[in-house]
């Protein structure tokens, strides 16, 4: 969360323009990651990951997202949008839902 921080920080940072929308992309990327590893910070029960595990990953990474787009309001060349705090929603479903599946395909079928 700090990494975020500090690059949100950043007046202005240099991607080349590869497509329209990379933004979006790079975003869901990187709060993917955020709740890959928010989630994977957690321990699994014998049954895989809990509906509030999954839900609380989500909702950090979410909220973390509001947070970052509010702080870039403030920083100067840099600008708020709520699309981006889409992307960083829909990144970090994603991803937790990746990890759950992951997850509920390496519990033993005697434990579900």
């Amino acid at each position: 969360m700090g990494a975020l921080f500090y690059l949100s920080h950043q007046p202005t940072l240099p991607t080349p323009s590869l497509f329209s929308g990379q933004d979006k992309l790079f975003h869901a990327i990187v709060y993917g990651i955020l709740g890959f590893l928010l989630l994977g910070s957690r321990t699994p029960s014998v049954q895989g990951y809990t509906r509030a595990q999954l839900r609380g990953s989500i909702l950090v990474a979410s909220l973390y997202g509001v947070s970052d787009e509010i702080h870039q309001y403030f920083v100067p060349g840099r600008s708020s949008d709520v699309w981006d705090w889409v992307a960083d929603t829909i990144g970090a479903v994603i991803a937790v839902s990746l990890l759950w599946w992951l997850s509920r395909k390496r519990v033993p079928a005697t434990a579900q």
